[in-house]
């Protein structure tokens, strides 16, 4: 059984290859892969979501440069020892559920998917601009 089942996006206007790796960067941070958890082999990724083994095969060794994953020829590919710390579980599901209880909001008020990730990400913007300034 694996941990992580991959899903694409055509379109999201990403790379398939970046979809992917976002992907396992967000499993790691909310603890579903943890240290020494095994990645899907290219073969079954290509399986699950029809794709070119050497999109698959980039993004995996891209994984690799950032040093989040560590590859074993004729083993396969895992997450790396030192990986970043995971969002705590009880932070996860309460602030999941408050995102999940916003979303049903936003979307009651006539707002779609993408309107939504459009509001987020503007917010997120907005709030990185403060930041900096």
């Amino acid at each position: 059984m694996a941990l992580i089942n991959f899903h694409l996006d055509s379109n999201s206007g990403v790379s398939f290859y970046v979809q992917l790796m976002q992907q396992v960067r967000q499993a790691v941070l909310f603890g579903i892969l943890k240290p020494g958890d095994q990645l899907p082999t290219v073969k079954e990724v290509v399986a699950q979501v029809a794709l070119n083994p050497n999109t698959v095969l980039r993004a995996y060794r891209d994984l690799e440069h950032e040093g989040l994953v560590v590859s074993r020829p004729g083993v396969g590919t895992f997450i790396a020892a030192e990986v970043p710390p995971a969002v705590a579980a009880a932070s996860y599901r309460s602030l999941r559920a408050e995102l999940e209880v916003w979303i049903h909001k936003a979307g009651k008020a006539g707002l779609d998917q993408d309107t939504i990730a459009a509001l987020v990400a503007h917010v997120l913007h907005e709030r990185a601009r403060k930041v900096v300034a």
